[in-house]
């Protein structure tokens, strides 16, 4: 699953609007020009071999089924809209609480709670721990079992961490050795949600964008 930071908002919503516009206004367009082609017909025809009525109405017809795609279109971009809208209603409901990713969380002195699963063969677990420039800072030995672990962010000698952006890694081991090392999921905060090409992102307090469908569960605050 990949964890992006969050990029500047796109105008997505604004492009949309614009291509549909820009698409009705050349239907309209070209519509005219149909139209002063088929006068342009009339007027110059042969008046002893008049153009077949047939004829106009193929062409009345291919006209149509242009201008029926189009409509089709700007009505299917305006479903999605309001899709995504809806999306959005439902996705600024998580704004405030603590959503389960599998990511770096951000420390500012209170806990962060790791989700840990450690395989059942296992006998030793440990809690890995990076900083934002990726040097391992701690390793501290987990409870086997898959219950919360508060990590409280203290050094050996009792005083905080630096606050920053952490990532973890729990790593498992069986009569010594390594069976897996897995990235650890952990509880962080929703600070904004949108809605880019389509898909619903979270960003969350880390500063960090997630798709909402890679959330695998969602809490208040603890």
């Amino acid at each position: 699953m990949d964890i992006l930071p969050a990029p500047t908002t796109t105008a997505t919503a604004t492009t949309a609007t614009t291509n549909s516009t820009t698409d009705s206004a050349v239907l309209t367009s070209d519509f005219d020009v149909f139209l002063q082609m088929l006068t342009a017909q009339v007027e110059h025809q042969d008046p002893l071999e008049p153009i077949d009525n047939s004829e106009y109405a193929a062409q009345l017809a291919q006209f149509s089924m242009v201008e029926q795609q189009v409509t089709t279109n700007d009505l299917i971009q305006q479903m999605l809209s309001a899709l995504g809208a809806n999306d959005m209603v439902s996705a600024a409901n998580w704004i405030g609480k603590e959503a389960l990713v599998e990511g770096p969380a951000l420390f500012d002195g209170s806990p962060v709670t790791i989700a840990p699963n450690p395989p059942i063969t296992a006998d030793e677990v440990t809690l890995i721990v990076t900083n934002a420039q990726g040097t391992e800072v701690q390793r501290h030995t987990m409870p086997l079992g898959a219950e919360p672990f508060t990590w409280d962010g203290l050094a050996a000698d009792g005083s905080l961490l630096e606050f920053g952006e952490y990532s973890f890694e729990i790593e498992s081991k069986s009569n010594g050795e390594v069976l897996i090392v897995d990235p650890a999921l952990v509880y962080t905060r929703v600070t904004e949600a949108r809605v880019e090409g389509g898909e619903t992102l979270l960003v969350l307090d880390s500063g960090y964008l997630i798709a909402a469908t890679n959330v695998l569960g969602l809490r208040e605050p603890v």
